[in-house]
C-alpha cells in the first residue's frame, strides 16, 4: 500500500467517523506536507519512527521556518493518522506521542505572568472602524460581540438570523453546548450593511451562507483568518487573529460583571463540573438581558 493510498484510507475513516469536511481538508493538507518531506528520505509512512518524526520537526522549524502552532497542528494530524494505523494493525505504536512530548511541550515558568495582550474597548472600537470592507467589518464585529469560533461563524446562514429577537442559532458541533447567540443594535447595523452589499454581489440562489467569498461561495477558514489578520496587522495589533476575539470577549464580559455561568453558556462551554451545575438551568431571556447589559459598545460606523 502506497503512502497516498494510506492517506486516502485514513481520510475515508475520518468521514465514517462523521468528522467535519473542513477538518478533513486540514488533515489532508497537513499530512500531505509530511508526505512531500518523506519523498527525500526514502522512507514510507509505515517505516517512520521517532528519528524521522524528530527530523521532520527540525526541518519544519529550522528550514521551513514554520510557527510553533503550525508544527503542533501538523503533528496532531499525523498523530491521528498513526492512531488509525495502529487500529488497523499496520503499525505497532504511534511514533508521534513520545516525540511530541519531548520536542513540542512548552515548559511553564511559574514566575511568569500571562502576557497575552487584550485591547481595551476603545482600542477595539478604533480597530473595527479601521476595517473598510463591509464583509470583513461584519465578521470582526460579530467575533467581538459573541466570541464564537471561526468554524461557527463560517457555518452561519442568512436564514439563521432572527432579527426580531436579535439572535441566531449556531450549527451543532461537538465542542458547543449552547447554540443560541445574541447580538445588539450596533452589531445588527453592521450585519445589515453587509447584507446589502452581499445582495449587490448577486451570489447563487442556492448559497445561503452569511459570509461569502469569491464566486459567491461560502467563505472558508483560511479566508476568514487571512482577512482578519490582514486588518489587524495593518492597524498594528500583533498576533491578533479570529480566535483572539474569543479571549477578548470572555475577558470584557467578565470585567463588565457578567456571571461566570452566563459567560460559559455564551461560549458554549460545559458547565457540568459540579453537581449544582446539573440542576442550575439558565433562562434564555435572563441570559439575553445580561448579555445586552454587559456587551461592550464600540461606536462602530
Amino acid at each position: 500500500m502506497t503512502d497516498n493510498e494510506i492517506l486516502e484510507k485514513f481520510l475515508d475513516d475520518c468521514r465514517i467517523r462523521n468528522m467535519d469536511e473542513l477538518s478533513i481538508v486540514c488533515y489532508k493538507y497537513g499530512i500531505s506536507r509530511f508526505l512531500d518531506y518523506l519523498k527525500n528520505t526514502n522512507k514510507t509512512i509505515l517505516e517512520c519512527d521517532n528519528d524521522e518524526i524528530r527530523d521532520y520537526i527540525r526541518y519544519s522549524r529550522l528550514e521551513r521556518k514554520l510557527t510553533q502552532k503550525t508544527i503542533e497542528n501538523y503533528l496532531s494530524y499525523l498523530s491521528s493518522m498513526y492512531d488509525f494505523l495502529v487500529y488497523e494493525n499496520l503499525k505497532n505504536k504511534n511514533p508521534i506521542i513520545a516525540v511530541r512530548k519531548r520536542y513540542l511541550n512548552q515548559y511553564k515558568n511559574n514566575d511568569c505572568v500571562n502576557n497575552k495582550y487584550i485591547p481595551t474597548v476603545e482600542e477595539m472600537g478604533r480597530f473595527l472602524n479601521s476595517i473598510v470592507d463591509a464583509r470583513d467589518k461584519a465578521m470582526a464585529v460579530l467575533f467581538a460581540k459573541t466570541g464564537i469560533r471561526r468554524k461557527e461563524l463560517i457555518a452561519i446562514d442568512v436564514d439563521d438570523i432572527d432579527w426580531m429577537r436579535q439572535s441566531f442559532i449556531l450549527k451543532p458541533t461537538k465542542k458547543r453546548t449552547n447554540r443560541m447567540m445574541f447580538f445588539d443594535d450596533e452589531c445588527g447595523m453592521i450585519l445589515k450593511r453587509w447584507l446589502k452589499r452581499r445582495e449587490q454581489l448577486q451570489p447563487p440562489k442556492e448559497c445561503k451562507s452569511l459570509f461569502i467569498g469569491e464566486g459567491g461561495k461560502r467563505l472558508q477558514r483560511s479566508g476568514v483568518y487571512n482577512n482578519i489578520k490582514k486588518w489587524a496587522d495593518s492597524y498594528g495589533l500583533k498576533d491578533f487573529h479570529p480566535h483572539a476575539f474569543r479571549h477578548w470577549f470572555t475577558t470584557h464580559m467578565r470585567r463588565n460583571g457578567m456571571p461566570r455561568s452566563f459567560i460559559q453558556e455564551l461560549r458554549g462551554d460545559s458547565r457540568e463540573k459540579e453537581a449544582i451545575d446539573i440542576y442550575d438551568h439558565i433562562d434564555l431571556e435572563e441570559l439575553r438581558k445580561s448579555y445586552l447589559g454587559c456587551v461592550p459598545i464600540f461606536g462602530v460606523y
